[in-house]
């Protein structure tokens, strides 16, 4: 077939499936783009004519585009994606943050920015990147740290093998992340005789292998040899779809288990067993059990910083099992690797009549945790509220009743809205104080409705992302629970929701600044500085999201009360656009501590006695902390 390369990698695309247990699904949904000299000839011509059941959309910022496409990836636990094409120059450069984001969760993203001329005949061209000593760097390098696989096609033929491994590395849950196939432009445009078993129905199966014999016994005598194991329940949970198979495994034998942030919702957050989010920021009752496990099994977790406490929450002679797909992840903590599926790895691991010894424990610390539940729920403004919160606050506190007024606390305001919004709506959320309250505070029973990217933590994933999970989820109301800093930063694509008609619902939280930023700054011994929006007058910023978001086509409130929030809810629910609820919430009212623990980069030597005794506390605890 005599095509173009663009042609030819777009007929391609479109036609990649994957299998897993049997179930074909077609495997790249559509091409998302912002269409510019570098790529709209070429990629911009074959989407014309060869897109094929392709869909496709047109993003606002590249960033944006490509966080949508993650957000949907992840959504349809990663058996569907949507590739995302630029122009070169800062077109290219603007996706190199949803790539890193993307790798580091392992979710397949693939990108297509366009590259200068291979040729090389008109350089320097427009956006190229100039560099003395090496004629063939581009913009599209910087993609090579944070893609877990990266091509450049300077001839025709070079597409095919770079295709292929790329589908490979899309496809593979212990792989996967962030794909660059860079395509100069002049290379977009040539013609190129192509076998036609290129463009042939590939189905890429997704398996589901298991360890070794000898690996799951001696997994299952470092387990019943433990007299409190507990389970971290990891976003290879998830992808897995091995919820329910963890839920049993864990009832069979009296196992509680905890989430990470990427694991929540794979397991309903209403059985007795589940204790809900550990780590930095989790609650006080995986936490308390967290310090008394003498066996840790993790199943799909990376076992990253807010997971482990910086390595600290767990004894020092505490044994790790660590299931996983990637060898790589199952080797932390010095742990045993279980090298496999998880739902696979589970059923495998026969404990026989085992019962861990917890006792009344978890009952203990649920109950615990379900009292300061209502507290939190509970938490309001009164004239003695400055007193609450630390003294160095009181005129932030002051300063934001003044110029932007409002009583809401961000507690009262999330239980709020859990219980005004559809028991299976979807909760997207990536950045500042909210994913804390949120993997604390947040329960549900319906399955991958907990929506969030914490490994990154990008500021400027959750509209996009959440446009994202619409798309791949139509059926759910969609909701992005963000901070006005992250607002912000990247809201352009609700433009694309609005054009799109694809309702996704906003509540930003609007505390005049980076408050959780702010929150480790103040506590850790140092002032105030750059973490509030104060205008040169001295004033609070009181911006009206509210009318920016009517502006882009959405249904929008402005909320000070409960009372006011709960009627925005309710009312947005009716409404077929997109809507914003813009809520005006007191700075300091997110939750805070549960016994966890971060290491942060302190000063040794601070002026402030609060800095001083904040870096003691540092050194205390690293005394106790692991190593690697």
């Amino acid at each position: 077939m005599k095509l173009t390369v663009a042609q030819a990698l777009v007929h391609f695309l479109d036609n990649q499936y994957v299998s897993l247990d049997g179930v074909q699904e077609k495997f790249v949904h559509g091409v998302a783009a912002i269409f510019g000299h570098g790529c709209v000839l070429g990629i911009g011509q074959a989407l014309e004519q060869f897109a094929g059941d392709m869909a496709f959309y047109q993003g606002k910022n590249e960033q944006g585009m490509a966080h949508m496409a993650a957000g949907f990836a992840k959504q349809k636990n990663r058996r569907q994606i949507i590739a995302c094409a630029s122009s070169i120059g800062p077109g290219a450069a603007n996706m190199v943050t949803a790539a890193a984001a993307a790798t580091v969760n392992n979710i397949p993203l693939l990108l297509l920015p366009g590259d200068t001329f291979a040729s090389r005949q008109p350089d320097p061209v427009l956006q190229q990147v100039e560099q003395e000593y090496d004629d063939s760097i581009t913009t599209n390098d910087a993609f090579k740290p944070v893609c877990k696989y990266w091509a450049r096609i300077n001839r025709p033929e070079q597409l095919m093998s770079a295709m292929l491994h790329a589908m490979r590395v899309l496809t593979d849950p212990a792989q996967t992340g962030a794909v660059c196939i860079a395509l100069p432009q002049d290379v977009q445009g040539e013609a190129y005789d192509w076998p036609a078993k290129f463009f042939a129905k590939r189905v890429h199966r997704i398996d589901r292998p298991l360890p070794t014999a000898e690996a799951l016994d001696e997994a299952i005598a470092l387990i019943t040899a433990a007299k409190r194991p507990l389970v971290i329940c990891g976003g290879g949970v998830r992808y897995s779809e091995a919820g329910q198979a963890l839920a049993d495994f864990c009832e069979t034998h009296g196992i509680p288990f905890a989430e990470t942030q990427a694991g929540k919702s794979a397991a309903s957050a209403s059985l007795p067993l589940n204790l809900g989010g550990i780590g930095v920021t989790g609650n006080s009752a995986a936490n308390r059990i967290a310090k008394q496990t003498d066996c840790i099994i993790a199943v799909g977790s990376r076992l990253s910083d807010f997971t482990t406490s910086s390595k600290w929450l767990f004894a020092p002679d505490c044994k790790f099992v660590n299931i996983n797909m990637s060898k790589f992840h199952a080797q932390k903590m010095d742990g045993y690797d279980l090298v496999g599926d998880a739902k696979a790895t589970l059923a495998a691991l026969q404990l026989g009549d085992y019962q861990a010894q917890w006792g009344g424990e978890i009952a203990a610390a649920k109950a615990e945790w379900a009292a300061e539940m209502q507290r939190l729920a509970d938490y309001k403004y009164d004239e003695n509220f400055t007193t609450l919160v630390a003294a160095q606050s009181s005129t932030l506190i002051a300063d934001f009743l003044r110029d932007v007024g409002g009583t809401l606390t961000q507690t009262e305001a999330i239980c709020a809205i859990r219980e005004h919004i559809a028991d299976d709506a979807i909760i997207v959320g990536a950045s500042g104080s909210l994913p804390g309250d949120l993997q604390r505070m947040w329960t549900t029973d319906s399955q991958d409705s907990y929506h969030m990217e914490y490994g990154y933590s990008t500021m400027g994933y959750e509209v996009a992302a959440t446009l994202g999970c619409k798309l791949a989820d139509p059926a759910r109301e969609c909701y992005t629970m963000l901070g006005d800093g992250s607002f912000l930063m990247l809201h352009s694509e609700l433009v694309t929701a609005a054009q799109y008609g694809k309702k996704i619902n906003l509540l930003l939280f609007d505390n005049a600044g980076f408050g959780c930023i702010n929150n480790l700054q103040m506590g850790s011994g140092c002032a105030s500085l750059g973490t509030e929006f104060y205008a040169c007058n001295g004033t609070l910023l009181n911006i009206n999201y509210a009318k920016m978001a009517e502006a882009m086509g959405c249904v929008s409130y402005t909320v000070r009360t409960k009372a006011e929030l709960i009627a925005a809810l309710e009312d947005s629910k009716q409404q077929e656009k997109c809507t914003l609820i813009d809520l005006k919430v007191l700075p300091k009212t997110m939750t805070d501590g549960y016994g966890g623990w971060w290491h942060t980069g302190l000063a040794a030597v601070n002026a402030s006695e609060v800095g001083q005794a904040a870096h003691v506390t540092k050194e205390e605890n690293l005394k106790n902390a692991r190593a690697w």
